[in-house]
């Protein structure tokens, strides 16, 4: 009788340090973040080939928390179907007409606030386990709109809790970062391509006095918020994030930039192990943005 009771035991004691050690491994796991602009929503829900291909990619990555940005023709059901394809049992979406950004996660979001009112796309602030998540999409036409549009952040950024020391800017900035400055200086076919479309489109006014400007993405680094991408690549080939091989055929690749970025608060920073830009064959045709990507360990 004893040594059935010894056997119990013992067997009772295996399982509970095994599982302790399956719990503790999970939960080393590091917590991972993408940001994806897909392009129009898929064609507005036609390219049904596409949409399958980046689901299989976004399910391959495991992330635990997915900004999207262009989720055109989209509505929540919607989202929250895709999202239960790559693990997500939660989804928010912004609005369900233009250009709406949204989020997905493996973990209950909490929508803050819905930001609409002198923003070009809109933005979405949640939170989700804990880190406060501004999901942007600035505009594409005027750098004095992102700058009114990144002021508006700035501001939702300082109105929160002084204890709350996490938090993210990410998506689709359309704006250049101060740290690729350099990067740029020679890339005279960008700058020319950006040039002659303010010649021919009123509306379109990206340049001061025909150069790059980099005062968008300066304010926000200014805030301070730390463009965790730069430290993690070297040179642009490992940070461009736009256009991808959907343009091969219009020698697109000539005018390579980054526009697309995860801006982390000093105390995330801290946390980061690791950030990327998905920008290699995986990813060439899956949209006319690549992916970016960073992990944290806490």
């Amino acid at each position: 009788m004893k040594r059935h009771t010894y056997k119990k035991l013992a067997f009772l004691v295996s399982f509970i340090f095994l599982s302790g050690i399956a719990i503790s491994q999970d939960s080393q796991k590091p917590f991972k973040v993408i940001t994806y602009n897909i392009w129009n929503g898929f064609d507005w829900g036609k390219d049904n080939d596409r949409k399958e291909k980046l689901t299989t990619w976004v399910k391959s990555q495991q992330p635990d928390v997915l900004a999207l940005q262009e989720l055109c023709g989209y509505t929540q059901e919607m989202l929250l179907e895709d999202a239960k394809k790559w693990g997500h049992n939660y989804a928010e979406i912004l609005k369900t007409s233009g250009y709406p950004v949204g989020i997905t996660s493996n973990q209950p979001i909490e929508v803050k606030e819905k930001l609409l009112e002198n923003m070009h796309h809109g933005a979405l602030h949640c939170s989700v386990a804990d880190i406060d998540f501004f999901i942007i999409h600035f505009s594409p036409f005027s750098f004095l709109k992102r700058h009114e549009e990144s002021k508006i952040i700035l501001d939702k950024l300082s109105k929160l809790p002084i204890k709350q020391e996490k938090y993210l800017v990410l998506g689709d900035f359309n704006a250049f970062s101060p740290h690729d400055a350099d990067l740029y200086k020679n890339s005279n076919t960008l700058l020319e391509s950006m040039q002659a479309a303010e010649k021919e489109h009123d509306h379109i006014r990206n340049l001061i006095n025909g150069k790059m400007e980099y005062g968008v993405i300066g304010s926000l680094l200014g805030y301070p918020l730390i463009d965790i991408t730069q430290r993690y690549t070297s040179g642009m080939n490992e940070r461009f994030s736009c256009p991808t091989q959907v343009f091969e055929t219009e020698k697109r690749s000539e005018k390579t930039k980054r526009i697309d970025y995860i801006l982390v608060s000093p105390s995330l920073a801290e946390k980061c192990i690791n950030a990327k830009v998905f920008n290699q064959n995986e990813t060439y045709y899956l949209s006319d943005h690549y992916p970016v990507m960073a992990e944290f360990s806490f």
